[in-house]
């Protein structure tokens, strides 16, 4: 990409930042006449893939191991219409390594484990005789394309029609205000991600969760954790570290070995509804076991032992740890307190202000393998843009909005190669990134 100084551009404002970004585009533009596409698909064997098909291909792009098992499901058959050993396995499987998941069963999607496991909690409300149908979200929380805490924008919206709550992600005072000004007996369930994975990498506090533990008992309703991204952090799951137990749990993504899946699983007096000897709720579905997924998600399982799992997220630690240490270097000191939660329109982005809640205008979120780089003011979109461009020409490839999961192919090697990226981003654009 050709050099684009910081120097020779205007003061910081709005005008200079998006020539920069237009610039860096157009640069980009220039080098890959065939467009971004070409770039994606030469990365797809290449080490700069810190994006990891956000947090499904922790595998890496063409683990020999999962080959294997799919080519003998090839061999072995793959229509079945009823149930095989494979699935038992990776029931088993599930069941014994995560906290709370006492029964599993299997569907295509993390979309479709949450759908799912909403159901049941209303179901279960019917069953004892009330008629709930509250569902507490918190905004920037992610459950799939029909299930959204996002702040609603005016444009049509395919949310599925429960009666959502949408809450503050840690804010713990405000959630036990919001539960309390909803009418009484309407609360089914709670729905939350032990760490926001695409609301930008915000992790729970420990009072928050057990929050929402007592909450939900006080009204009960079900609380879910929505750990289809977050099971990874953890080898027993991310809300195990918090002591705080669930009553159902989604997971999806990795687990399936890098095959469409998706599971809800959890106490057995709930699940157990789904028995077809008690014939009280129903779960047909032509694909939920299917035996590329079934087989392909127990050599994933064969792979990501506790220990290996443990040297990835430590990994992501450090890499996490580099870069604050770039940042704390390269931005003055008082240049901004790193938010818990994510940002607002209402948070303080006026420059003319030292706001004492005023974000970094650059920070990095996480916890283990997954983190976002985020940037705040009233040019963030902007920065973001510049700075997706900036690493991939510095061979990193990642989400633009700075999203991150790292695979167990990452190595030292490729860590040292992000933090050098981010270095010569800083290096170069620092006097953007102050207020």
């Amino acid at each position: 990409m050709g050099s684009i100084d910081a120097a020779e551009l205007p003061a910081t404002n709005t005008s200079s930042i998006t020539s920069a970004l237009a610039a860096a585009q157009e640069a980009y533009t220039t080098a890959h006449p065939r467009s971004r596409k070409s770039h994606q698909d030469a990365c797809k064997y290449m080490p700069g893939d810190f994006l990891g098909e956000y947090t499904a291909g922790i595998y890496g792009h063409n683990s020999p191991i999962i080959r294997t098992a799919v080519e003998k499901a090839l061999d072995d058959g793959w229509n079945y219409g009823a149930h095989s050993q494979s699935e038992q396995e990776l029931a088993r499987i599930l069941c014994s390594r995560f906290a709370g998941i006492e029964l599993v069963r299997f569907v295509n999607s993390g979309t479709e484990a949450n759908m799912m496991a909403l159901a049941t909690a209303i179901a279960v409300a019917k069953q004892y005789g009330d008629h709930k149908k509250g569902v507490l979200l918190f905004e920037k929380g992610y459950h799939g394309s029909t299930i959204s805490g996002r702040a609603p924008s005016g444009k049509p919206s395919i949310n599925l029609p429960h009666d959502f709550i949408v809450g503050q992600y840690n804010d713990v005072e405000g959630v036990k205000r919001l539960v309390s000004s909803i009418p009484e007996d309407s609360l089914a369930a709670i729905l939350v991600e032990p760490m926001l994975g695409s609301g930008g990498c915000f992790a729970a506090t420990n009072e928050f969760l057990q929050t929402l533990r007592d909450l939900a008992t006080q009204h009960r309703a079900v609380l879910i954790f929505d750990e289809v991204m977050t099971s990874r952090l953890s080898y027993h799951g991310f809300g195990s570290i918090y002591g705080v137990l669930p009553d159902l749990t989604t997971l999806g993504k990795y687990l399936g070995g890098g095959m469409s899946f998706g599971a809800f699983g959890g106490r057995a007096d709930l699940m157990s509804l789904y028995d077809p000897r008690q014939g009280q709720l129903e779960h047909p579905g032509t694909f939920n076991n299917n035996v590329f997924t079934m087989q392909a998600g127990i050599a994933g399982a064969s792979i990501l032992t506790p220990e290996r799992l443990h040297a990835l997220n430590s990994l992501g630690d450090l890499m996490r740890l580099e870069v604050e240490k770039l940042l704390a270097h390269h931005l003055p000191s008082g240049f901004g307190i790193v938010p818990s939660a994510p940002l607002t329109d209402s948070s303080p982005h006026d420059p003319t202000k030292a706001h004492p809640r005023r974000p970094p205008k650059m920070f990095i979120k996480g916890v283990g393998s997954l983190m976002c780089v985020h940037f705040a003011g009233p040019n963030r979109e902007s920065l973001q843009g510049l700075f997706w461009h900036h690493m991939l020409e510095h061979g990193i490839y990642m989400a633009q909005r700075g999203f991150i999961a790292l695979s167990i192919e990452i190595t030292d090697a490729h860590v040292s190669q992000f933090v050098a990226g981010v270095e010569s981003f800083l290096r170069q654009w620092s006097s953007m990134l102050r207020w």
